[in-house]
């Protein structure tokens, strides 16, 4: 069964069942591209519900709605934002024409709500109409940026707390590896001696770095161009449109927003989503050297590195009997690939825009919202499923800190940088170890030997850390 609807093209079926209308049925037929509709976007379609619902608020109070029709449509919108009609939301996340698709979809999704509420068939545009009076006061150029810009502070705010998580199950098992001695490397060398828990607590670290520079980004996503309609002019929009419709959004999202102080710019720049793209991607970049780390660690378990004992999750191979993997860490590094590959779609994207707007939003959005909610979970199960459940052999290390070269670094200030050096080569030729060879070539007593060569001393730990 189908409904028929006529646009500015001519008249168009459509099923009868459905909320959307016309114009959502010929960006179906448009872009049938990816397969991904914009309602898997929870936080987009959140997004155009508030804008939309902040948008009648305010039209109501200017009189450019009746009551009957702002409570049909203000109901509505809160339907959309609460994720009661996210399969309405069926247009392809990749569509040209700037987001126009995805706006003409949540115009004609609440519409028909709203008709559906006053008890009328959907499709009684002469009641309630998509364009004259969901989307009255607007354009796409304004809705659908402001609604990507909410829906990035939603993701957003969800990684900081994923990464926040992350770094804490890091620093709880720096805490219970504090005094774990091992030896450190550069270049995947030995260097010198230091503790699994100075170790993983860098890890922490490095992590909770990222929460300043996220919560930066959101600041900058909170200003937004609602009330510019097509390109910064406001033309069609009521004067005080723009500051009420501001106010409400608000209210609505309780995020900080505030009307940007020039339009036109606003409308066509988006150096913000940009800016997001690169924090992003500096995130998962951190997060895949951390994971390169952890897999090269623990890698074995008898002809590698086997510093670390990351928790078993599946069997590793159809052909070799009990070989186990590090699929977690892997997992990681393949969604920091994806998303640095999106930055750079971003960088394009943004890049390409013209004059007064920028067509591409659409795969800007989808790039950002996909690589927001995989870095979230993944984090989330790098913490959960590997994490959490790191072990170590603590004797195992001891005993390869106590036998490796790399000691002889700590007595360079003692018996200075050739001698260390000789004593060094010695030690890996298999004369002895770093402590006897210092004894036998004389000028240093074993006492202060072995206060130089004590492991707390080595990783520069408090004294009596060790004892701890």
């Amino acid at each position: 069964m189908t409904r028929t609807e006529h646009d500015s093209l001519g008249p168009h079926e459509v099923p009868t069942d459905v909320y959307w209308g016309v114009h959502t049925a010929r960006a179906l037929t448009n872009f049938p591209i990816s397969g991904t509709p914009v309602g898997v976007h929870r936080e987009l379609v959140a997004a155009l519900g508030a804008v939309k619902l902040a948008a009648a608020r305010a039209n109501h109070e200017l009189g450019l709605l009746d009551d009957r029709r702002f409570e049909a449509i203000a109901a509505a919108a809160d339907d959309v934002r609460t994720g009661k009609l996210d399969d309405q939301f069926v247009v392809d996340v990749i569509q040209g024409g700037a987001g126009t698709s995805t706006n003409m979809n949540a115009n004609e999704v609440i519409a028909n709500r709203a008709l559906e509420i006053l008890g009328l068939p959907r499709g009684r545009y002469d009641e309630i109409h998509p364009l004259d009076h969901v989307n009255r006061c607007q354009s796409t150029n304004d809705v659908y940026p402001t609604a990507v810009r909410l829906a990035l502070l939603t993701v957003i705010d969800r990684l900081a707390v994923s990464t926040a998580d992350l770094a804490a199950a890091f620093a709880a098992k720096a805490a219970e590896f504090r005094t774990v001695p091992k030896m450190g490397r550069t270049q995947l060398q030995d260097a010198v001696p230091m503790t699994v828990g100075q170790e993983l607590g860098a890890y922490a670290v490095t992590l909770l770095e990222e929460l300043s520079r996220l919560q930066d980004s959101s600041e900058l996503l909170c200003e937004i161009n609602l009330g510019a309609t097509a390109i910064g002019t406001g033309i069609t929009a009521h004067p005080e449109y723009r500051k009420r419709a501001v106010a409400h959004l608000a209210e609505i999202t309780g995020q900080p927003v505030i009307s940007a102080g020039n339009l036109v710019e606003a409308t066509s720049d988006t150096g913000a989503f940009v800016q997001v793209s690169g924090v992003l991607k500096r995130v998962v970049v951190k997060a895949s050297k951390i994971c390169n780390d952890l897999r090269l660690l623990s890698s074995g378990p008898q002809a590698g590195f086997g510093e670390l004992q990351l928790p078993a999750r599946q069997a590793g191979s159809s052909i070799m009997p009990g070989k186990v993997n590090p699929v977690v860490p892997e997992m990681v590094n393949q969604v920091a690939y994806w998303v640095i590959g999106n930055d750079l779609t971003v960088t394009m994207a943004a890049e390409s825009g013209q004059l007064q707007l920028n067509a591409f939003e659409p795969v800007i959005c989808h790039s950002l919202l996909q690589g927001f909610t995989w870095t979230a979970a993944a984090f989330d199960s790098l913490r959960e499923l590997c994490v959490d459940g790191i072990t170590v052999d603590a004797a195992k290390l001891a005993a390869v800190v106590a036998g490796n070269a790399g000691l002889v670094t700590a007595l360079t200030p003692l018996l200075g940088y050739a001698r260390s050096a000789e004593i060094a080569k010695a030690a890996l030729s298999g004369a002895g170890d770093v402590r006897e060879l210092a004894l036998a070539g004389g000028g240093v007593e074993a006492d202060v030997l072995d206060a130089l060569l004590h492991p707390e001393t080595l990783a520069n730990l408090e004294p009596g850390a060790l004892q701890a």
